[in-house]
């Protein structure tokens, strides 16, 4: 394999990341932008991502979503109203979902490939 079908780093947009986690309720990822020695590139913004989990009947699906915040302490405040905000949008994703599923049409010859069901010729 030659280097040129390798993917490439982009070093102007290098993070160091942090976690901040209460082990109750979920976690928060800190992006800090820092430049390709480094340092601290003090001209981008701190990013910060918020982990939490929902549970299902399935067992539990990670939600991750972005907190614009300017600081830890108001990215800690605004955690709630954006996880449930993700798990609003994952429940009508999933929702979606079920119905697209429900409204598919089988046609013979496509149920399963031919796995133990009758062919149609």
């Amino acid at each position: 394999m030659n280097d040129q079908s390798m993917p490439q780093m982009h070093s102007e947009e290098l993070y160091r990341e942090e976690s901040i986690t209460d082990r109750k309720v979920g976690a928060i990822r800190v992006l800090h932008p820092v430049k390709a020695d480094g340092s601290d590139d003090e001209s981008r913004s701190v990013i910060y991502i918020g982990s939490a989990q929902m549970m299902t009947p399935a067992g539990a699906l990670p939600l991750n979503f972005e907190i614009e915040a300017g600081s830890l302490s108001a990215a800690v405040e605004a955690f709630s109203s954006k996880a449930q905000k993700a798990m609003e949008e994952t429940m009508e994703e999933l929702q979606r979902m079920r119905r697209e599923q429900a409204s598919s049409i089988v046609v013979p010859g496509q149920e399963g490939g031919g796995k133990g069901g009758i062919q149609i010729p």
